[in-house]
């Protein structure tokens, strides 16, 4: 579950901390995280956590926010520092446009973009090794909506299960190809009217891929799973939202699977497997972008426009708005980006603002609060990233703010690129792979 420390995803035990050569510090900060999981495991018998990737999964960055869902990494070796020249080990051009996050499988680093103003949208493959463009891929043509500016026509990530490659692109359908970028299957949802476009990326859960769309057009709101294979129905929710651009997570209470579904003015919790609507929760504002989190025993759900962060409690059933949260944020959520659990602490930003807050994630007690550079409105977007006993945030301007994960606002440094960068990066052995408004770039 995503409450694991570095230690252990490492392989670290306590005497070996102990009895290891590193540095005092390291070695501190070690201990305490063993320490922390150790507590969290005897104290968490119950209660929420995000379903992880297993196997071979959970190697690469296959999907939205990586293997834990949520943007924790594991392993060591990843850099903390870079610029448009420092750590950089290759760069190239991305035809188009578009916003989403890059996913990495094996050799192969995916993403989409879009041309002529979104009648034309593609899934790109790239090298991992070298960054050369592999192949291209276009889904059916259709005639675009309007967007708005920061979102753009490709702002979904794709996602994989290391045969295929899963993208939904709106009125544009949900397209699967293989790894040679062959058509496998395309679904067409009929016309999509999601004011401000759509950015809902995939997930891959059991044998079907799942998505939902609030929006306005002539079909209605849905929430739909796929046969991965075939690309048919398993099964359709209708949804009466009309707004949301947030993505579907899987999450375990109390043994049970759950698809999370945060969006206008409610949580949903489905039941994979039939699409039975098991509970709902309201409290969100109409404009909800974030997806949830779990951890700490508790689903954490973020509300549009700075308004409230939800923390709610496994075991409900019906509507639960009055009985099962746990604790709530009165404003000073973020807007776009997602929040973060690391260790026992959530941390989110408020893009509004460049505010980030730390809070205690199973009581609600605020930790700190620190401003992110000069305060900009709509001035993130990228979802944080939890490696290494550090936190990084990445505004639109390029630049990512390091911060040390303790419960105190300790900023360490900020990289600069000096480009537009709204997507959010993926980790894998020892490199982070960044999409900005024109360029993919390797770190390591």
């Amino acid at each position: 579950m995503q409450s694991h420390s570095y230690v252990v995803w490492t392989g670290f035990n306590y005497n070996e901390c102990r009895e290891s050569r590193m540095t005092p510090s390291r070695r501190e900060f070690m201990l305490a995280s063993l320490a922390a999981t150790r507590a969290s495991r005897a104290n968490e018998k119950s209660g929420f956590e995000m379903i992880e990737l297993e196997g071979e999964a959970r190697r690469y960055w296959s999907r939205w926010r990586g293997p834990s869902g949520q943007g924790l990494v594991e392993g060591e070796g990843f850099p903390d520092r870079w610029s448009a020249t420092e750590n950089v080990v290759w760069q190239v051009d991305v035809p188009g446009q578009g916003n989403s996050a890059p996913v990495v499988w094996g050799d192969h680093i995916f993403l989409t973009t879009a041309y002529d103003a979104g009648r034309r949208r593609s899934i790109l493959a790239f090298d991992r090794k070298s960054g050369k463009q592999l192949w291209e891929s276009f889904v059916p043509e259709a005639d675009p909506k309007r967007v708005h500016r920061k979102n753009g026509y490709a702002s979904a990530a794709p996602t994989t299960d290391g045969e295929r490659v899963y993208a939904y692109f709106g009125g544009h359908g949900l397209l699967t190809v293989d790894f040679e970028g062959k058509h496998a299957w395309h679904r067409d949802f009929g016309e999509i009217d999601a004011y401000h476009g759509t950015a809902c990326s995939p997930l891959l859960h059991g044998s079907a891929v799942i998505l939902f769309q609030d929006h306005r057009g002539p079909g209605g709101s849905f929430a739909v799973a796929l046969d991965r294979r075939s690309g048919n129905t398993i099964w359709r929710v209708d949804r009466s939202e009309r707004v949301g651009w947030g993505s579907p997570v899987a999450v375990r209470a109390d043994g049970r699977e759950e698809i999370i579904v945060s969006s206008y003015r409610r949580v949903y919790s489905y039941d994979p497997r039939s699409g039975e609507t098991l509970w709902s929760c309201g409290g969100n504002l109409v404009e909800v972008i974030p997806s949830p989190v779990a951890g700490r025993g508790l689903l954490f759900c973020c509300s549009g426009r700075a308004g409230p962060t939800l923390a709610i409690r496994s075991g409900g059933d019906g509507d639960i708005t009055d009985t099962h949260v746990a604790w709530r944020t009165g404003k000073g959520s973020p807007f776009v980006p997602s929040p973060l659990i690391y260790g026992e602490y959530l941390y989110m930003v408020n893009d509004m603002v460049s505010v980030a807050t730390c809070y205690h994630a199973a009581s609600g007690k605020l930790m700190w609060q620190g401003r992110l550079g000069e305060p900009i409105s709509h001035g993130f977007s990228a979802s944080p990233i939890g490696v290494d006993g550090k936190v990084y945030f990445t505004n639109d301007l390029g630049e990512t703010y390091v911060l040390a994960a303790v419960p105190e606002f300790k900023l360490l440094h900020v990289n600069t690129l000096d480009e537009r960068m709204l997507a959010s990066p993926a980790l894998v052995d020892g490199h982070w792979y960044l999409r900005t408004a024109r360029r993919l770039l390797a770190i390591g």
